[in-house]
């Protein structure tokens, strides 16, 4: 959990919980590039999954305490070719999506965010607590991957 207090003790848009089940249709896979970052082991791991020990030249760039996933020329994930190839072991950063801290700074950016993702506001309720821990996570993977893509 993050250690501000007052980061807990605020009323958010999100405090009765929100609801989101990945749809697995790519909409965040792709797009504007960005920066979707591994550590070393979620590297390895990848790497034994596409049987491919030279993974970290192909599809990483190093970047802060581990690597930054490839993306092709249009934005589009290394990995998502007609669906995500590594889905049962896609880097933690992909697995809180899209509950990142750019989507939950305000009602109008989760709402922005819905515009283009089909699985917010399906499936399972997460709660506030839930949801304040993947905000602290992905704050912390921005951290090791030397990237700070909020304004302060």
């Amino acid at each position: 959990m993050p250690s501000n207090p007052d980061f807990l003790d605020r009323r958010y848009f999100f405090d009765d919980g929100l609801r989101f089940a990945c749809q697995r249709c790519g909409a965040c896979c792709g797009g504007a590039p960005g920066l979707v970052w591994v550590g070393g082991r979620e590297a390895a791991a990848i790497a034994d999954f596409m049987h491919c020990p030279s993974a970290a030249a192909e599809f990483f760039i190093p970047r802060g305490q581990g690597f930054a996933v490839r993306e092709y020329s249009d934005g589009r994930c290394w990995f998502y070719e007609q669906g995500c190839r590594i889905y049962p072991l896609r880097p933690m950063q992909c697995r809180i999506y899209p509950f990142w801290l750019v989507h939950l700074r305000s009602e109008e950016s989760w709402q922005a965010a819905a515009r283009q993702c089909p699985g917010i506001g399906q499936g399972r309720l997460y709660t506030r607590a839930e949801i304040l821990d993947f905000v602290a996570l992905d704050r912390r993977l921005c951290q090791l991957a030397d990237f700070i893509p909020y304004p302060a």
